[in-house]
């Protein structure tokens, strides 16, 4: 008999993963090497820790190891804010009507109010081990830039963060919040760096992109002696880390008999549906368990749905290394108009090569959608979501009104990533009536993917 299910499942403190599960050690299929750009040919230990922290490199490149034990010192860290609840979402059931059963992972309970702490603190951690004086990155929306902060003033790090233009005007208080933890702040491009002024030079006005972003972040930290670059999202690394979603959700899954038919996460890079549902896909690929897996990104900046699985740079100024991935081109730069995060060209690794044998769905949905999405379910389950995850809360409510028309008794399972508290202005635009879809056209698209390295 299941037993009846609370509104929140809460874990206890002793249920908290103590490893990581790397999904990469269940796939037939692993995904393809990080190619060196100079030589094409797959990046070493020594070359990825010229810009990565060694232990973070170790676990970028280990594709065969399941388990990797959290250290002591991160699960401590953990704790402040983890086990995060799985919540059944029975008034957003009851306003649709519908049979199907609606669970959400809540990752917005920290002060960075979102999932991205989660693979921050690891990062932070591995670098003061090394000795490092400090740590640059990128941030679009905002989140990881609010993480990495955090983890930094924790750790006594120095933090200086490279903030995609557009999302660096649009959300001051973001900034403020980062700034607060001792991070310095950069619009990007910027002309602070080589490549800073080769991107404006190229495009004039332009707003920016995560890719810009990463580019100078990646020159800042390989010119400053003492530093080392962090990623929040895309690589198999954070995808790791954030297995402490998909491990926690996992347990309270089994403690209540919940057997999730379709689980669903937003997809920009693919760090939080990458951790959310590996140890599901784990399952999945070794027979012992079948779920329907999607991942739901912006129609204006559709990897997945409408780009190519190829050798792509990870960055618009082609300074970082070479990954295959689904991508619209490393110069693609979305809209100005697109109002959340998941402005990323490309697609995370481990996801692409699921994606390319079957076992993930992509859909991507227009932004008005999307927040028609989150405004019923602010007014039905009292949380206002990012953006970001109100992508997959948009693709959680077509899946459950399907079940309303053909009855049948589904349980849905995603991932709500964080909070919209510092996404005003983007709110304030779907209620004035003054937000507006854009979806690039073929053209557009074709000519990034046209400027793509050839790599056979």
């Amino acid at each position: 008999m299941s037993k009846e299910i609370p509104y929140k499942i809460y874990l206890e403190e002793n249920e908290m993963p103590r490893q990581w599960y790397n999904v990469r050690a269940d796939m037939k299929n692993k995904p393809a090497p990080l190619l060196n750009p100079g030589t094409l040919k797959p990046c070493t230990l020594e070359e990825l820790s010229h810009v990565f922290c060694e232990d973070l490199a170790k676990q970028e490149l280990d594709d065969t190891t399941a388990y990797i034990d959290i250290p002591e010192e991160i699960r401590n860290f953990y704790k402040m804010y983890r086990p995060s609840p799985l919540v059944r979402a029975y008034c957003l059931e009851k306003a649709l009507d519908t049979p199907a059963k609606i669970y959400y992972k809540f990752e917005g309970n920290n002060t960075s109010g979102s999932h991205k702490l989660n693979s921050a603190i690891a990062q932070a951690y591995y670098a003061k081990k090394q000795g490092l004086k400090g740590v640059t990155t990128e941030t679009g929306a905002g989140q990881w830039g609010t993480a990495l902060s955090m983890a930094c003033a924790y750790f006594g790090l120095d933090c200086q963060v490279y903030m995609v233009k557009v999302s660096y005007e649009q959300k001051p208080f973001r900034r403020e919040v980062m700034r607060t933890y001792g991070a310095n702040v950069t619009p990007s491009p910027s002309m602070n760096t080589e490549v800073g002024r080769k991107i404006n030079a190229q495009f004039p006005g332009t707003t920016g992109s995560l890719g810009c972003a990463i580019s100078e972040a990646v020159e800042a930290a390989t010119t400053q002696e003492g530093y080392r670059y962090v990623l929040g999202s895309v690589l198999s690394q954070v995808l790791l880390h954030q297995t402490v979603i998909g491990l926690e959700t996992q347990t309270a899954c089994k403690k209540f008999d919940i057997v999730p038919d379709i689980i669903i996460g937003c997809a920009g890079g693919g760090s939080n549906l990458g951790g959310l549902i590996s140890p599901f896909v784990g399952e999945k690929l070794r027979g012992e368990a079948d779920y329907r897996f999607i991942a739901v990104e912006p129609a204006s900046c559709p990897s997945l749905t409408r780009g190519v699985y190829a050798y792509d740079f990870c960055d618009t100024g082609a300074v970082c290394p070479l990954a295959k991935m689904y991508t619209l081109g490393s110069t693609f730069i979305p809209s100005a108009n697109h109002a959340g995060g998941l402005r990323y060209h490309g697609m995370s690794s481990i996801l692409s090569q699921l994606y390319d044998d079957g076992i993930l769905e992509a859909r991507a949905v227009e932004q008005i959608s999307v927040f028609e999405a989150a405004q019923q379910f602010a007014r039905t389950e009292g949380i206002l979501p990012a953006p970001e995850s109100s992508h997959a809360i948009r693709a959680a409510l077509d899946e459950a009104l399907k079940c309303k028309e053909t009855g049948e008794e589904k349980t849905i399972l995603f991932g709500l990533t964080g909070t919209g508290y510092f996404d005003m202005v983007a709110y304030q635009k779907f209620n004035d009536g003054q937000m507006s879809d854009y979806i690039p056209t073929d053209e557009e698209l074709n000519e990034s993917i046209s400027k793509m390295p050839k790599v056979d």
